[in-house]
């Protein structure tokens, strides 16, 4: 009996070891998650295998693994393909059970495909964040609150990025796609990561650990706001077409609206007629008001002859 369970635990590890090394499908290996709690695992895979089937696995043993879940299925753990990211993700819901799991693939007409990681479910896990999704806009900044168990204070603190395992340790300030981060510990279990002047690149899952076990969060980066003011429309009773008979040839520039109220509280308009071209006889121009024009003060109405050419002012009633 005690040579089977030798035997057993030498194939496992052998299986771990070969799994492991290989580049094909990639994951995290020690993850901590509250009791109940909710989780995402993300799963790196190759491009050889973007139409392949994806699945989650549960169990200590690769070659005897119970498939918890498949792509496109639902329920309380669900696993998502990526194909334009070689990626897929499963999304764990009311977890009870810790143990070994497995990103897996199915292979057809071969040995399939898996890399494992190990979740510890727990009451008090040794690792937590406030926030498991964030999200900032480009050239903004985000901040993830992340927690650590009192043993673990003395542990290595790292914030690593899952699509390269680019890592970033606290104390440091280091730059990612012009981007910085800034870990900061206050060495009583709370650590604040700080990523500042956010890319698009950013965008994606990461973990934050101690030690050895973490957990991970998602990060989203939209895109920054147009700085261009839009043009409000104006009702179509503020529309109107103004036929003015001048005397004069009115350029672009000699012609302004200007709205004010009469004594009867009705909305008047005028037309400032910049008479620096008097060459043609009687015509007419059209003008049609896009936007309110502003407030008209009374030494407006006055002619100023302190410009060249003369002031003159139409009065035409709102239609």
């Amino acid at each position: 009996m005690h040579f089977y369970s030798l035997l057993s635990s030498l194939i496992l590890f052998v299986l771990l070891l070969c799994i492991s090394d290989s580049e094909s499908l990639k994951t995290l290996k020690n993850l901590a998650v509250r009791h109940g709690g909710s989780l995402t695992i993300p799963c790196l895979y190759d491009e050889k295998y973007k139409s392949k089937r994806k699945y989650w696995c549960k169990g200590q043993d690769w070659l005897l693994c119970k498939i918890v879940a498949s792509t496109n299925t639902s329920g309380r753990t669900s696993v998502t393909d990526h194909p334009t990211q070689n990626m897929f993700t499963v999304e764990l819901n009311s977890l009870q059970d810790s143990g070994y799991y497995w990103c897996a693939v199915e292979i057809s007409g071969g040995s399939d495909d898996g890399d494992y990681v190990y979740l510890t479910v727990s009451s008090d896990p040794a690792v937590s964040v406030i926030n498991s999704r964030v999200s900032g806009q480009e050239g903004g900044g985000v901040s993830v609150q992340c927690l650590y168990r009192a043993e673990y204070k003395n542990k290595q603190i790292k914030w690593c990025r899952f699509k390269d395992k680019r890592c970033f340790l606290w104390g440091r300030t280091d730059t990612s796609q012009n981007s910085a981060v800034l870990v900061s510990d206050d060495r009583k279990g709370s650590v604040s990561v700080e990523m500042r002047g956010l890319q698009k690149s950013d965008a994606g899952w990461y973990w934050f650990s101690a030690g050895d076990v973490g957990f991970t969060v998602h990060l989203t980066v939209t895109e920054r706001p147009s700085t261009t003011t839009p043009v409000t429309p104006v009702s179509a009773t503020e529309k109107t077409s103004i036929n003015e008979t001048t005397s004069g040839l009115i350029t672009n520039r000699g012609l302004q609206l200007i709205k004010s109220r009469n004594k009867k509280n009705e909305y008047i308009y005028f037309v400032l007629l910049c008479s620096e071209t008097m060459t043609k006889n009687t015509e007419t121009t059209t003008a049609e008001l896009t936007t309110a024009p502003p407030a008209v003060t009374a030494s407006e109405k006055e002619n100023d002859t302190s410009k060249s050419g003369k002031i003159q002012y139409k009065y035409v009633k709102f239609r």
